[in-house]
């Protein structure tokens, strides 16, 4: 059985245990004793054996990428080409996501006591998430962006200070020449060597899948989703429309590509990015596929998907203009047009200041919400379903890094050698 297959089967018979699991036993100690000291904890080892190599991954990738193009030009066509193909995509998941939520209007469904019970469940977390939302956009995140110290900058997992410290190194290195070949090798080799790893890890992965998938179906079963559930289906049905309808367009019109073949070609990424929940765990995955299954040069790939797994978020971005909609309808809070329109803008911004890491959305989430003047500490009602949208995001926010890397490679001036 191929990878693909075994990854997927184990997230189906995760899923499946872990309800029959919660359903038999409901909160028992010894279940929650697995849980806790047995599959969560093996679950979360894997997943930090990925996001491992996540950060010398994009150093040496990036960086010999950035070095190959040969010329500063180069380097500005493909990042504008880029950001352009995020920018347009994320504005349209939001879009999307917001028109969803005006449509189905489920935040009227939600009864008080299911809140009032969310709420104080999630208090915790929500006090937590609440300090990192305080934060401002400008000028905080902006500044960060130029990190004084790359080495702790790596060391706290800022992935955007990393990736403009590997594009500062890329950019030196080209205008450095024949200076940094020494460099440059040194680079190709922790590149060659972190795909090793990761072929390593990818082994253990129907393993990982199954304990990641067990954890929450056990600890939340039917009940929570039984209760969000207009809620969860219009996201989940909005994200599946984006997925399988927007991105197939997107690949036909503008990479001239098959849909069919390319998401036959990419369904390892898509598995991987709904099991881990995390556009960073899965971009040593994303890397590869790229350029074994699509063909898709090294330089672009290396440019383009490093970039993507921070800036690119179509699935967040969606989620967040659909959760503030929700949000917003459960606590009687009207948004006109313009404040919604304010909401797109927000999640396209925020969206790149998104951590690629489970739940990483939260925090940025609740600044649009203070913003357009709904309760930030309403985000507790969504709080207990937000592991299975995020599984769906993430898969989303990822396959759209590998459809603007196709566009990208196809409308390449230059072509590069594999």
């Amino acid at each position: 059985m191929s990878l693909p297959n075994r990854i997927l089967l184990a997230l189906v018979v995760g899923a499946a245990f872990g309800m029959l699991s919660q359903g038999l036993a409901g909160s028992h100690p010894a279940l929650n004793w697995i849980v806790a000291n047995v599959t969560e904890p093996f679950g979360r080892m894997w997943l930090a054996a990925l996001i491992m190599v996540v950060i010398p991954l994009i150093l040496s990738t990036l960086s010999t990428g950035v070095a190959a193009l040969g010329n500063l030009r180069e380097v500005g066509r493909l990042g504008a080409l880029s950001l352009l193909c995020f920018v347009c995509l994320t504005a349209a998941s939001s879009t999307l996501g917001i028109t969803a939520m005006n449509v189905v209007q489920p935040g009227g469904s939600l009864s008080a006591s299911v809140k009032e019970e969310l709420m104080a469940t999630y208090g915790s977390e929500l006090r937590q998430a609440g300090e990192l939302g305080s934060r401002s956009l400008w000028p905080e995140m902006v500044v960060k962006l130029i990190p004084k110290n790359p080495v702790q900058a790596a060391a706290s997992g800022d992935m955007l200070a990393v990736i403009v410290f590997s594009l500062f190194l890329g950019v030196g290195m080209a205008v450095a020449g024949e200076k940094a070949q020494a460099l440059a090798a040194f680079l190709e080799a922790l590149a060659q060597t972190t795909v090793a790893i990761i072929g390593l890890v990818m082994r253990a992965a129907p393993f990982g899948v199954f304990s990641l998938i067990f954890s929450v179906s056990a600890r939340f079963g039917w009940r929570l989703l039984l209760s969000l559930s207009s809620f969860v289906v219009t996201v989940v049905l909005a994200l599946a429309a984006f997925q399988f309808v927007v991105y197939p367009l997107v690949v036909k019109l503008f990479a001239r590509r098959s849909p069919l073949d390319f998401f036959r070609r990419i369904r390892l990424v898509m598995i991987t990015a709904f099991s881990t929940s995390s556009s960073n765990a899965t971009l040593p995955t994303t890397m590869r596929v790229a350029q074994d299954e699509l063909g898709i040069s090294r330089e672009v790939a290396g440019f383009v998907l490093p970039l993507g797994a921070t800036l690119n978020m179509n699935g967040t971005a969606l989620f967040e203009g659909a959760t503030v909609l929700f949000l917003a309808q459960v606590f009687g809070v009207p948004l006109p047009l313009k404040a919604q329109v304010l909401v797109v803008l927000l999640a396209v911004v925020t969206a790149i200041g998104t951590a690629g890491v489970p739940g990483g959305s939260i925090p940025l989430l609740m600044m649009v919400l203070a913003t357009v003047g709904v309760p930030p500490e309403g985000i507790a009602v969504v709080l207990g379903v937000d592991r299975l949208l995020d599984m769906c995001r993430t898969t989303l926010n990822v396959t759209g890094d590998l459809v603007t890397a196709a566009i990208v490679e196809r409308l390449s001036w230059s072509r590069f050698e594999s």
